[in-house]
């Protein structure tokens, strides 16, 4: 791994050989080769790590509501793990739509598109384990089962149904089994408008769904058959 890639993968080869590139691989290497400084620690540098691997894989979406890899339909997703190789914690997906929810439907949403092909990125996340020390694991391309689509969709057709009823305020991150809403916000004051129960217009914060731990385990139990 010893350069950097200014364009996008042409193909799934190419990003696999990427990919399988960085495998083994410290965060630190890896900031080293794009000239990024390492911050402090990542509770005030959220998503620092996934731009760092999406600007090494050539990654092009940024955050438009298409895939990273929009010419290939992959979705980059990297996966913090503890000591004990499990996820630490939930995967952030996108945003959740507020307004013109007669719409939407669970084949047009954002959430499904995001998630018809990931390719996911483990990662060291231990506490105990400096940033730049971090391993980046072998990566994963993924493609929900029927099973898990499925599930997927059961919970987002309930979430949607309770913030169509205007419930919003009372989805907390314990609904739904796999798939949790919760806020996500720069800061208090980010605020976007909404409905509540009465029909009326509310002021509240963005919400993002979020996949649970659960859901991801799964998928390196699948890939790595983790006992």
């Amino acid at each position: 791994m010893d350069k950097l890639h200014t364009t996008p993968p042409c193909d799934i080869t190419q990003l696999e050989q990427r990919a399988w590139q960085m495998a083994g691989q410290t965060i630190g290497s890896l900031a080293k080769i794009l000239g990024s400084p390492i911050p402090k620690d990542l509770k005030h540098a959220k998503g620092w790590q996934g731009q760092l691997i999406e600007s090494y894989l050539g990654a092009t979406a940024s955050s438009q509501a298409a895939p990273d890899f929009m010419g290939l339909g992959i979705e980059l997703k990297t996966l913090p793990l503890g000591h004990d190789g499990s996820p630490k914690e939930s995967t952030y997906v996108c945003t959740v739509p507020l307004s013109n929810l007669h719409e939407i439907s669970w084949e047009s949403s954002w959430l499904r598109n995001k998630l018809r092909h990931v390719l996911w990125i483990p990662i060291e996340a231990a506490p105990s384990i400096p940033i730049a020390e971090r391993t980046i694991g072998t990566g994963i391309l993924w493609q929900p089962s029927y099973e898990q689509e499925q599930a997927l969709r059961q919970d987002w057709e309930e979430l949607m149904d309770m913030i169509c009823l205007g419930q919003l305020e009372q989805i907390t991150a314990h609904h739904g089994k796999y798939l949790q809403i919760r806020p996500k916000a720069a800061n208090a004051s980010a605020l976007r408008p909404a409905s509540d129960e009465h029909g009326n217009r509310i002021m509240t914060l963005p919400r993002g769904f979020y996949l649970r731990p659960a859901f991801t385990r799964q998928i390196l139990e699948a890939h790595f058959a983790i006992d």
